[in-house]
């Protein structure tokens, strides 16, 4: 693709009604090679073009000659040597026009010889060419910019998973002193999750329709009832990376795309978790955040180093996911053959995974400025001696201990218990020597199960 990624400047900046194209401009501009104005422009010829080479080499077709390769390169050249002049000359087009499909078609054939006029846009209907074009849009821009970004970020988590696999930490669960745990693990947990989810989006196949105003091939037929076009429209869109959806009204349902919508939906709101982990984690003191020379944190408390990264992420997750569960839910939905709700709702998946992308960078960028707070974790970490009770009624229970639950509840429960207090219970207990040594081998440092192995799965 050769298109040329405009930075943006301040007052490019200074003048959106987007975020996504102001604030945050530079942060998303990738995406806009797939989901911009221009990029649909692209796209749209891209289809219109190769659907006319396609057509030329098909022998039914008989007044349209195959294109030599010279021919097709040209022909080619219209989407790929594209720039913001052409562009422009398409929305020219467009103001006589009012429809946006039909002066791509106009454009193409101010490009190619009148006797190839026929044959642009030929028995097509918009939809045809739409719903191929957005696809395409989704599929590029997810595969090669965002699930890039998602897998980098998946592997500076098993990074500091790795890094961190011993580094034992107090759990809360409902909030309370819980079993000990590894802050590598916790990460772990993130990376689990992720690899599941990375897998389908990976793999995800699209579908795409080409079957006319109501999908039933009627002009094609009619002009050329000998040829197949169930096979044509199957090698074609099997041709441009898509899967065929032969059965549809106009509009190809949008089920496939809802599928892929609903798994950035499952990253984001695992990604939610983490940073709610990560800004608890940092609101607790066990994590510290590495400052940023000229950075500030309050414009009036100069202490504050801020989880602005994780704050960050949160929003733009929660808006991705809003607008993605719309999409989802909506876009399946259309009135008996068509209507065109669709279209203005279409135009927004660079909006949502661009919310989803710049939410995959703040992460990014809030995990490589951590560090553990080891004094911290420690201090927590000894002052919860009641946490070993876990161990204590377990192996009491093992021994035949028919009340270790409760023996371990009346003096532990809803209290705080130093080494001393359970090492003189430990010691009162009728138990052999050998387990003996072995409950008093425990700390809260030391309780952290197979934390480290579990890490080494990954």
């Amino acid at each position: 693709m050769r298109w040329q990624l405009k930075e943006f400047s301040v007052s490019d900046q200074l003048n959106t009604i987007s975020p996504l194209d102001g604030r945050y401009g530079n942060s998303v501009k990738d995406l806009s090679v797939y989901f911009s104005e221009m990029a649909l422009m692209r796209y749209r010829l891209k289809v219109e073009i190769e659907y006319l080479i396609a057509l030329g080499n098909e022998k039914g077709i008989k007044e349209l000659p195959l294109f030599s390769k010279d021919e097709q390169t040209h022909l080619r050249n219209i989407y790929e040597i594209f720039d913001v002049a052409d562009a422009e000359e398409i929305k020219e087009i467009e103001v006589t026009t009012n429809h946006d499909v039909k002066a791509v078609e106009y454009y193409i054939q101010g490009k190619v010889k009148k006797s190839l006029h026929p044959w642009v846009h030929f028995a097509l209907t918009s939809e045809d060419v739409n719903n191929l074009s957005y696809s395409l849009m989704w599929n590029d821009g997810l595969k090669k910019i965002y699930l890039p970004a998602l897998q980098s970020l998946n592997t500076d988590l098993k990074k500091l998973a790795r890094k961190y696999k011993n580094t034992s930490m107090l759990a809360l669960t409902h909030g309370q002193p819980a079993t000990p745990t590894t802050f590598g693990k916790e990460l772990a947990v993130f990376c689990g999750r992720l690899d599941r989810q990375i897998d389908p989006i990976k793999s995800i196949r699209l579908l795409g329709k080409f079957g006319g105003a109501t999908g039933t091939w009627s002009a094609h037929t009619v002009a050329y009832p000998e040829v197949d076009w169930l096979h044509f429209a199957k090698q074609f869109i099997k041709s441009i990376g898509l899967e065929p959806n032969l059965i549809t009204t106009q509009i190809e349902p949008h089920d496939s795309l809802a599928e892929s919508y609903h798994q950035i939906v499952r990253v984001d709101t695992i990604l939610i978790d983490l940073c709610r982990d990560m800004w608890s984690y940092i609101s607790r003191g066990i994590l510290s955040q590495k400052k940023v020379k000229g950075e500030v944190g309050s414009s009036t408390m100069p202490h504050k180093i801020n989880p602005i990264q994780f704050e960050n992420a949160e929003g733009n997750l929660g808006i991705a996911t809003s607008l993605l569960n719309h999409l989802a839910t909506k876009l399946p939905v259309s009135r008996m053959q068509r209507d065109i709700s669709d279209s203005t709702v279409l135009r927004n998946q660079g909006v949502v995974l661009g919310h989803a992308f710049l939410a995959v960078q703040n992460i990014q960028k809030g995990l490589s400025r951590i560090t553990i707070n080891k004094k911290k974790t420690e201090y927590e970490l000894n002052q919860h001696w009641e946490v070993l009770s876990e161990a204590l009624q377990t192996l009491l229970r093992k021994r035949g201990k028919t009340d270790a639950y409760e023996q371990l509840k009346s003096i532990t429960r809803g209290q705080k218990i130093d080494a001393n207090i359970l090492k003189k219970f430990i010691s009162s207990l009728s138990i052999s020597k050998s387990d003996k040594d072995i409950l008093l081998s425990l700390n809260p440092v030391n309780y952290t199960g197979i934390a480290d192995k579990l890490v080494e799965t990954l």
